[in-house]
């Protein structure tokens, strides 16, 4: 099947070659930083994980969110996902692609990566985060290749493969969940201390992930002959309504304990990142703009006609996916760090190497979409012919 992503048209190729050429200029800037060090980023001792950690936490939410496709559609014999789950399931491989990425350019001397796997560590949350998400990319690969190759030869996928299907579902809540335990399994740091911090992933995963699927449905139907299905839009439309108003309610919990309560370590991070603190305030706008965004994705969202026009509705999914990275991909990853342990505030903000280099990243996980999704549709027009 994988020839089907060897042809193409002029605006294909254009594409494939500008995302080979960004992410060209991406590796160039990561060589740099490979012989500078880590100094060439905005990261410094105080803020020790920055905008490639947040990149790589937002993504394995929208890696995680295939399961709001999965389960539906396998468990609830829900047929109008039928025609879409395949993109959600190839979405969860270009996502954990570029998580494994954003972890690969974070540390500093690539060779690192190897004393996961030669030195494993089981009492660390950072081996069992390694774990599940390469056997996420990995379940994900086979049932979304196998199940596609089965439709295109008119065939029931093999036995084998729905075991692997019903374990990819609690595999998928468990990728975000240990991915939080990161943030508060560390008590030094009193925003991320929270026992709702899995919860919140999920919520915000459930939401962005759906949404970036909603806009690629859109683009997918408006370049190819495949039509993803109006209803199974419509689902997800409503999946991401509920998930998102259920992602703001946790984080205004989060408000109401720390202000309640009126523990110092619990607001300052807060204030930090909607007032400033200290006459420090470079993410405030930023948040702002989320608190913004996000009011308007669901006000869009939660009135019918309004999610039932295709126009607006796409407005209100980029609302939505902005929203959610600039909380988590932002906000929360730099907000945990300020004020520091000793109440001093050092600010933090990507310089452009890092930001290339993120874009490079961006690149090669679009890149690794273009092909598979290159490859579902041709196997969906050719059975559908």
């Amino acid at each position: 099947m994988l020839e089907k992503a060897l042809r193409g048209t002029k605006t294909y190729w254009a594409w494939i070659f500008f995302l080979l050429a960004l992410f060209g200029v991406g590796f160039l800037f990561y060589m740099k930083q490979l012989s500078y060090g880590l100094g060439i980023t905005g990261m410094s001792r105080d803020v020790s994980w920055g905008f490639y950690v947040a990149q790589f936490t937002y993504l394995v939410g929208v890696a995680a969110s295939a399961v709001m496709l999965v389960m539906p559609y396998y468990l609830h014999n829900y047929k109008k996902f039928g025609r879409i789950v395949i993109l959600g399931e190839f979405l969860a491989v270009s996502a954990v692609s570029m998580c494994v990425l954003f972890i690969f350019v974070d540390l500093g001397q690539p060779f690192r990566v190897m004393n996961v796997v030669l030195h494993p560590t089981p009492n660390s949350v950072m081996f069992w985060d390694m774990i599940v998400l390469m056997g996420y990319f990995t379940l994900n690969i086979i049932i979304g290749w196998t199940t596609l190759g089965a439709e295109r030869k008119g065939v029931k996928p093999a036995a084998w493969v729905k075991p692997l299907i019903y374990l990819s579902i609690p595999w998928a809540v468990s990728i975000h969940t240990v991915t939080a335990f990161l943030y508060s399994g560390l008590p030094g740091r009193h925003m991320w201390l929270t026992a709702i911090m899995a919860p919140r992933f999920l919520a915000s995963a459930f939401a962005s992930g759906p949404a970036i699927l909603i806009l690629l449905a859109f683009l997918v139907r408006k370049i190819s002959r495949f039509d993803p299905g109006t209803e199974a839009i419509q689902t997800l439309a409503k999946i991401v309504t509920y998930a998102m108003i259920t992602n703001i309610f946790f984080f205004v919990l989060e408000f109401f304990t720390a202000f309640y309560s009126r523990i110092p370590g619990h607001m300052h991070s807060l204030q930090y990142l909607f007032a400033g603190l200290d006459g420090h305030g470079k993410l405030v706008p930023f948040m702002w703009t989320f608190v913004v965004v996000a009011a308007i994705g669901i006000f869009l969202l939660i009135i019918p006609r309004f999610r039932q026009n295709e126009n607006l509705l796409g407005i209100a999914a980029l609302a939505i996916f902005i929203s959610t990275w600039i909380d988590k991909g932002m906000g929360l990853v730099v907000g945990g760090f300020i004020p520091n342990p000793f109440e001093e505030v050092t600010e933090y903000f990507p310089t452009g190497p890092e930001l290339m280099i993120t874009l490079g990243v961006y690149a090669c996980g679009l890149l690794v979409l273009t092909i598979l999704y290159k490859v579902a549709i041709g196997v969906k027009e050719e059975v559908g012919a």
